[in-house]
């Protein structure tokens, strides 16, 4: 659940261990667990980070989706 000052939802990580070796470790779920925030960023121990303009993107999207009927 990533909650930001005017919006709320779910995002999808499980696409996120495929992008590079720094997010290879989030698939196993003790280490994803250890999730922070960081300037804004959520964050892990070993330097990986999502930043809040591509979670807000990827809420934006499933939005659109939703609404034209796309199934997620």
């Amino acid at each position: 659940m990533i909650r930001g000052e005017n919006w709320l939802g779910d995002v999808d990580f499980s696409e996120y261990p495929q992008k590079g070796p720094v997010f290879a470790t989030l698939k196993e779920p003790g280490f994803f667990r250890k999730a922070f925030i960081d300037g804004g960023s959520v964050a892990w121990p070993n330097g990986a980070d999502v930043a809040p303009e591509s979670l807000y993107e990827q809420l934006l999207q499933k939005e659109q989706n939703r609404e034209c009927g796309v199934r997620q």
